[in-house]
C-alpha cells in the first residue's frame, strides 16, 4: 500500500509539473535591480517600494489583462558585483490583483542581497540563466535592468547584451539619475553624455528595446510603472515619456 501511495504521489507531482510547464503567459519578465554600493539604504528602500507599487498599480494590471493570455510570469532579482546576484522572488504568475499584492508584499519583506561593485554584465548573464529555467511558455522574454551607474566589474557589458539578444531576449533599461556624482568616481553615475546614453549604447537591445529614466530615486515609482506598462503592452513607442 505504501509503495502504491508513493507511486501515485510521484505521478501526481509529475503531472503537476507538466501542467505548470505547459502553462502559457504573454510575457516572461525579469526585474533586475541594482543594489551596488552607490545605492544607499534610502535609495534601496525607495527602489523596493517603487517596484512594489508598480506591480500592484491598476494601470499595470490593466496592461496584463489586455494580453492574449491575460497573465505574465514575473521574477525579481538583485545584482551587484561579479559574483553577487540573487533571486529575491522566483517565477510567479501575475494574473490579477491578488497575485500582484502577494508578490509586492514578499518583495517588501525580503532583505537586501548585496552592496558590492556594479557588474551589469553579470546581472544580465544571471537573468538569462533564469529565463532558461522558465517553467512556463512565454511569447516574449524581457530583462528589465534598473541601475544608477556604469558597468565597472566583470565582462564587457556589450558582450552580455549581445549574447542575450542572440537568444531572442529583449533588454530594456531604467536609469536612475544622480544629481550629485560620486565623489570618488563621478564618471560612474554621471558618465560623459549621460547615463541614459550609456544604457542605449551598451545595455539595451532586442526587438523594441528602449531606455527610460527617473530624474532621481524619488521619481522611480512613476518611471517603473510607465516602463512595465510599455513592456507588458509590447508597444514602448506609444507609451514612452518625453525627455527628462
Amino acid at each position: 500500500m505504501k509503495r502504491l501511495l508513493g507511486g501515485l504521489l510521484l505521478i501526481a507531482i509529475c503531472a503537476l509539473g507538466a501542467a505548470r510547464a505547459a502553462e502559457r503567459v504573454d510575457l516572461a519578465l525579469v526585474l533586475a535591480a541594482d543594489v551596488s554600493r552607490s545605492v544607499d539604504a534610502d535609495k534601496f528602500e525607495l527602489q523596493r517600494k517603487g517596484y512594489a507599487a508598480a506591480i500592484t498599480d491598476r494601470r499595470v494590471l490593466d496592461a496584463i489583462r489586455s494580453g492574449t493570455r491575460r497573465r505574465i510570469a514575473l521574477m525579481y532579482i538583485e545584482w551587484s558585483g561579479l559574483f553577487s546576484q540573487q533571486v529575491v522572488i522566483d517565477w510567479t504568475v501575475i494574473d490579477g490583483a491578488r497575485a500582484a499584492q502577494a508578490f509586492a508584499e514578499k518583495l517588501l519583506e525580503s532583505p537586501r542581497s548585496f552592496a558590492d561593485r556594479t557588474s551589469i554584465s553579470a546581472g544580465i548573464d544571471f537573468a538569462v540563466k533564469q529565463l532558461a529555467k522558465l517553467p512556463y511558455f512565454a511569447e516574449r522574454q524581457t530583462i528589465d535592468v534598473s541601475g544608477d551607474g556604469t558597468n565597472n566589474s566583470g565582462l564587457p557589458i556589450t558582450a552580455a547584451r549581445d549574447a542575450a539578444v542572440a537568444l531572442g531576449i529583449t533588454i530594456n533599461g531604467l536609469v536612475i539619475l544622480s544629481e550629485h556624482p560620486l565623489p570618488w568616481n563621478p564618471a560612474h553615475t554621471n558618465p560623459p553624455g549621460g547615463l541614459a546614453a550609456y544604457y542605449r549604447a551598451n545595455v539595451v537591445g532586442g526587438p523594441g528595446a528602449f531606455v527610460m529614466q527617473a530624474k532621481d530615486f524619488n521619481s522611480f515609482g512613476d518611471a517603473i510603472i510607465k516602463k512595465m506598462i510599455a513592456e507588458i503592452a509590447a508597444n514602448p513607442r506609444a507609451l514612452r515619456p518625453g525627455p527628462g
